[in-house]
């Protein structure tokens, strides 16, 4: 069944915000940690985590998806896609392959009664692990989720995230067709931050560990493929001497990283954000694009921004909301438009996860 965006729209700073999902709305307390892909036929798939109980990182949190077959101007109702009890199943990170159009989406599990901070101290029950799920029919239907921790950590490391955020497929150089999951992790013994990434070369048949950051203070991150096949990782900086976001890169398919380095021209208050490939300079022009709250304290003020120079600058900007605003993702669609997916709310940034479409014409 397919329903417009949900109607009870809370009235922000600057404007209305329209809901795709609206925290105290199905059953769920809290909706956070967009992700969203658009599938080989161009229809959209939104992910998210619902919040049983809470708007606690632990406890009871199902994963969740809404679907849209027109751009966005309709949506599915609400999908549950995993709900394993009072665990949590979450970190969207999805990632479409475009020769079998087969969707895949990564995620990670711990038990509800495990907290973050006792899963990185080694007294908590369990650990987090790593699952995947596939569709091959545009998300109608999913796989049971299947572990692949033991492919993709190491013995030494406790917490651990995909994503969350969209992965890629690289389309050029060696690596072409291989699919990246970009993640974090921190170590055992240092308790320190890492960005690594996971990857397939077989269609996602299997999942592989790849390079981790040689410098530590970064985790969530987002992906993106420059020319020639160089990878580029945005990340997370917990560095308070420099308040923006880190960068690093590789040229062998995400196996090995460089040393990061700040981009001083994205500003961040500690929180996720979102990198998109939009076009190369083949088709006319190279644009990449950015989001997140572009704030050095606060999460507020989410912004999206443009680059022509593969992320050296970032000419233009957009901003979408000026209010509370913390994770999003981006996704292109199939006429040109944008899709941004971003938490938002007027009190705090955890009202609810938003879609908004813009044209190319209002950041250019």
């Amino acid at each position: 069944m397919f329903c417009g965006i949900i109607s009870n729209n809370i009235q922000g700073q600057d404007q209305t915000l329209d809901y795709l999902f609206k925290s105290g709305s199905d059953g769920y307390h809290t909706f956070r940690i967009p992700a969203i892909v658009l599938t080989t036929k161009g229809n959209m798939i939104a992910f998210a985590e619902g919040r049983k109980n809470g708007s606690s990182d632990t406890g009871d949190i199902d994963l969740v998806m809404r679907k849209s077959n027109d751009g966005g101007k309709t949506w599915s109702d609400l999908i549950v896609l995993w709900d394993d009890g009072d665990n949590v199943c979450g970190n969207p990170a999805p990632v479409v392959d475009r020769s079998s159009g087969i969707i895949y989406l990564l995620s990670t599990w711990n038990l509800g009664e495990d907290h973050e901070s006792e899963i990185i101290g080694q007294s908590s029950k369990d650990t987090r692990r790593i699952f995947i799920l596939e569709s091959s029919d545009e998300g109608n239907t999913w796989s049971v989720p299947k572990e692949i921790t033991s492919s993709v950590k190491l013995d030494n490391w406790t917490w651990y995230a995909t994503g969350p955020c969209h992965g890629i497929q690289v389309k050029n150089g060696k690596f072409k067709d291989r699919l990246i999951i970009p993640c974090d992790h921190i170590e055992a013994q240092t308790k320190k931050y890492f960005s690594h990434i996971i990857y397939s070369d077989d269609h996602g048949h299997s999942w592989h560990l790849g390079g981790s950051t040689p410098q530590d203070k970064v985790n969530e991150c987002s992906i993106v493929e420059l020319p020639g096949g160089v990878l580029m990782l945005n990340m997370r900086n917990y560095d308070r001497k420099e308040k923006s976001r880190k960068v690093s890169l590789s040229d062998d398919g995400g196996l090995t990283w460089g040393n990061i380095y700040p981009d001083k021209n994205l500003i961040e208050p500690i929180c996720q954000a979102s990198l998109l490939r939009y076009s190369y300079q083949e088709s006319g022009k190279s644009r990449m694009l950015f989001s997140n709250p572009a704030d050095k304290d606060k999460r507020e003020n989410m912004t999206l921004k443009i680059s022509y120079d593969e992320g050296k600058t970032w000419t233009n900007s957009l901003l979408l909301f000026s209010g509370p605003s913390a994770y999003s993702d981006l996704v292109k669609l199939p006429n040109g438009n944008i899709g941004c997916l971003f938490e938002a709310g007027h009190e705090n940034p955890y009202e609810g996860i938003v879609f908004r479409v813009v044209k190319l014409t209002e950041i250019e």
